[in-house]
């Protein structure tokens, strides 16, 4: 750590730093003189200090002690509680209130971990398909049935979510998977016997998005007294459809790729379960779908912290999490300031990721789960989908979050010991 930064913390310990305004009156280190000046423009530091004026105060390797002494005193003596209105034309009002406080005492609490248990993987990996049917039933059992309507009786809607979330599972074609639903419905997972261009057309439902949703949701409840630590992120999988367009740089040649859906999705941490999700087309903007997430996973869950990377990097995304009583873990952009305008919050943070950098990051590594999520679901199930609607495709893609929320609960069974109920676990 630079020495500046040890002295800083010094300064702001055992002496007292007086502020006007924007500027602080720093005591010297060594008691000779009135001390030093320290300004801030919105925007950067500066001093009148010796130091300072020698390195040219440049920003992250030129900030001289004085600085990140006032630094630490304003991390110390801010303290603040964000409160969200929310308005009847749908907006949003984040209000702060600050006050100051001697100090703010940050315990660090040991988590519990879970390391690989191999006898539990093993046991877990041997029997997975024959629990995995028994959990995707019980769970599909409290999928409400639509009122029937004039003409053909319908399938019934648990025996087209089982079916197609099954052949996702089974990452076989459908005339390939046939073998393997029959077994289900001798087994009496299924009231009937289905074809394989039904479960195909079924999936071209668009009321099939929110119900799957709803069921990635429901499938994580059971573990929600391990979970308090999350990670958002996005990922791509590729459809059949190809992209088209002509590269004006080599003359026009027709140039073609394939095109991609997109995945959002919050994760917890400990056990990769996958807390709330949203499909959307491959160019969608990451950002605008962080609020959604946490919300959908705080109505169910603790948050203790949330993870994101540059992409979630937003006042309103730090405010966002601040509300709802956890800590945000997002790194800021280069560009990325702590100026005087900016919500407290946000300030405070700042401060926190440019002094306690390895601190910051130590938490933040936190996301890296995310990212074993996505390897998860793509090793498993595959990083293609077969559909080829764009309807059938999103619906799919939700399919194969949903089979991994039951892979989760199945190796959480062997490890942590705990017996998944659903619908009981939505209604506590």
């Amino acid at each position: 750590m630079d020495a500046r930064v040890v002295k800083g913390r010094e300064i702001a310990r055992t002496m007292k730093l007086r502020q006007r305004g924007n500027t602080w009156l720093v005591p010297s280190q060594t008691g000779k003189g009135t001390g030093y000046v320290v300004g801030y423009d919105g925007a950067h530091y500066t001093c009148d200090c010796p130091d300072f004026e020698h390195r040219h105060g440049v920003p992250g390797t030129g900030y001289c002690k004085h600085i990140y002494a006032v630094c630490v005193t304003v991390i110390r003596t801010e303290e603040t509680t964000a409160t969200a209105t929310t308005e009847p034309d749908g907006t949003t009002t984040v209000t702060e209130t600050t006050k100051n406080t001697k100090t703010v005492a940050v315990q660090a609490t040991k988590r519990p971990t879970y390391p690989q248990v191999w006898p539990a993987y093993n046991a877990a990996q041997t029997t997975e398909k024959a629990t995995f049917l028994r959990l995707l039933a019980d769970l599909c059992a409290g999928i409400p049935e639509a009122p029937r309507t004039v003409g053909r009786p319908r399938v019934p809607l648990a025996d087209m979510v089982y079916a197609a979330c099954f052949k996702v599972y089974s990452t076989f074609s459908g005339r390939r998977f046939m073998t393997d639903l029959k077994d289900a419905h001798v087994k009496g997972y299924l009231t009937r016997m289905l074809h394989y261009n039904t479960i195909a057309k079924y999936l071209e439902m668009p009321e099939l998005a929110p119900l799957l949703q709803e069921l990635v949701t429901v499938s994580s409840l059971p573990l929600k007294a391990v979970e308090t630590d999350f990670a958002v992120d996005s990922s791509g999988f590729s459809t059949c459809r190809y992209t088209r367009w002509f590269d004006t740089k080599h003359g026009d040649v027709p140039m073609e790729r394939h095109s991609w859906m997109k995945v959002h999705l919050m994760c917890g941490v400990t056990t990769n379960v996958v807390t709330s999700v949203e499909v959307t087309d491959g160019y969608a903007a990451d950002s605008p779908r962080f609020t959604p997430l946490v919300s959908a996973t705080a109505k169910h869950f603790t948050l203790r912290q949330v993870s994101g990377d540059l992409a979630y990097s937003s006042k309103l995304n730090v405010a966002h999490v601040a509300t709802l009583g956890a800590a945000p873990y997002i790194p800021f952009k280069s560009n990325a300031t702590g100026g005087s305008g900016a919500m407290t919050i946000w300030r405070r943070l700042f401060h926190y990721y440019s002094l306690e950098r390895d601190a910051f990051l130590a938490q933040y590594h936190k996301r890296s789960n995310v990212e074993t999520t996505f390897h998860m679901i793509k090793a498993k199930f595959g990083e293609a989908l077969r559909s080829k609607t764009e309807v059938a495709q999103f619906n799919e893609a939700l399919c194969k979050v949903l089979c991994h929320n039951i892979c989760c609960l199945i190796q959480s069974m062997h490890e942590l010991g705990i017996a998944p109920t659903f619908w009981e676990a939505q209604a506590a």
